[in-house]
């Protein structure tokens, strides 16, 4: 299948300067094609993940990557519907520059004759001196078309900076740039982008009358309408130290039947084939999530590795009675304790009535004592039948962690500090 029809069917075009003229542009040989990123905060979050693996089908399909991350775009901002952004310091924009450029680089190979660069608008746009940007950019982009961007319309009254209404300038010279320096004629990116990506085709024909292209995907949501990306923590992030590979997993095995085909045709590698039929697993035997635990273990993989996304599934079976918690590395259980709510002792005599209910899995300590006359007590996956009992400090997972469950579905943890 044409890289174009895959990525039709997959729901991931939303709008293109020419779909026809794009096929042939492709078909005739070897394309480059750049996708931005701003470093507007260190990490980059599950939000992007979908141009990332755009990215990874384009250079699959024989396109060669350029993943831009912006070091001069990052430290001006593309205007927001609501507010000025604010301006970090060059220096606090340049550590985040390098975190990205970590980040990204596990979705491209670098190997061969289409294998991807890394590369840093900061390059160019640091040599350009102000007259030298008015004249041989600006008097290239009609005041009035600017005036007609949407987001730049709805911060007129409440007010908008030159700087943020310069960015489109910016980011269009970057891929008049990468098209003079590395021969790029393709550009994608979301759909918020459009005006940008468009500007800049445009910028490419008036300054050197040649002809590049450019699509957009639609932006991700839920079915539900609430902002995707989002978990009860926050923002779902890239990086490790800001959302755990466990956290990160779990964020995807929690996609709802309503979403979960739309985000596999959007984020997953998969073949058609294999997609087709873990939409028929969905429908037929929702219960199972087959389709959400494939997409969490294969997106976990790609970012994180294998070795990592093996940890992470064990111990969301561990968790739950289904593995050896004992065999958990300490990282992967604290962040999945830390997921399912963790409390914490400074005193070293805790009974399990106690770690029961400050960790949640129950309302008080009478409601302990009446799970475990139950026999709905767990301990580290050990039925407790005296909830009175202390927790003898030889029974602490790397000794200090408990894992503590109620019948088979309410769990929690505690660390004892100290």
């Amino acid at each position: 299948m044409h890289i174009l029809d895959d990525l039709a069917w997959r729901g991931l075009i939303q709008d293109s300067t020419g779909i026809d003229a794009l096929r042939e542009h492709i078909d005739a040989g070897q394309v480059t094609f750049y996708i931005g990123f701003d470093p507007t905060a260190p990490s980059l979050h599950v939000g992007h993940l979908m141009q990332l693996v755009t990215a990874r089908r384009l250079q699959q399909a024989g396109l060669k990557p350029l993943l831009l991350v912006g070091g001069a775009t990052g430290q001006i901002g593309d205007p927001r519907e609501v507010g000025e952004r604010v301006m970090n310091p060059p220096e606090v924009v340049a550590g985040w520059v390098e975190k990205i450029r970590a980040q990204v680089s596990p979705f491209v190979t670098y190997d061969g004759e289409n294998g991807a660069i890394l590369v840093n608008n900061l390059d160019w746009t640091s040599e350009m001196g102000v007259v030298e940007f008015l004249r041989d950019v600006g008097k290239h982009f009609p005041v009035s078309k600017m005036l007609a961007r949407d987001v730049v319309k709805s911060r007129l009254e409440s007010g908008i900076s030159f700087t943020e209404f310069s960015y489109q300038l910016l980011q269009s010279n970057d891929f008049f740039e990468l098209n003079r320096r590395h021969g790029c004629t393709l550009q994608f990116g979301g759909s918020d982008q459009w005006g940008n990506i468009t500007a800049g085709v445009d910028f490419i024909r008036r300054r050197s009358g040649e002809h590049v292209h450019a699509f957009v995907s639609p932006l991700v949501t839920k079915a539900d309408g609430t902002k995707f990306g989002k978990s009860e923590g926050g923002a779902v992030w890239l990086d490790a130290e800001l959302t755990s590979p466990y956290a990160f997993y779990q964020f995807w095995v929690n996609t709802g039947d309503a979403d979960v085909v739309r985000y596999l045709k959007s984020f997953s590698l998969k073949s058609h084939e294999e997609l087709e039929e873990l939409e028929r697993a969905t429908a037929e035997k929702p219960a199972a999530r087959l389709a959400q635990k494939a997409l969490a273990e294969e997106l976990t993989t790609l970012l994180h590795g294998a070795e990592e996304t093996a940890h992470v599934v064990a111990a969301s079976q561990a968790l739950f009675g289904r593995g050896e918690l004992a065999d958990l590395p300490e990282a992967t259980l604290r962040a999945a304790l830390v997921e399912a709510g963790l409390a914490e002792f400074t005193k070293p005599d805790v009974t399990v009535a106690e770690a029961m209910k400050e960790s949640g899995v129950v309302a008080s300590l009478g409601e302990a004592r009446r799970a475990a006359k139950e026999g709905g007590a767990y301990l580290n996956n050990v039925r407790v039948s005296d909830p009175a009992a202390v927790i003898d400090p030889s029974d602490l997972l790397h000794g200090r962690y408990g894992v503590i469950r109620r019948g088979k579905r309410t769990v929690a943890g505690f660390e004892v500090i100290g």
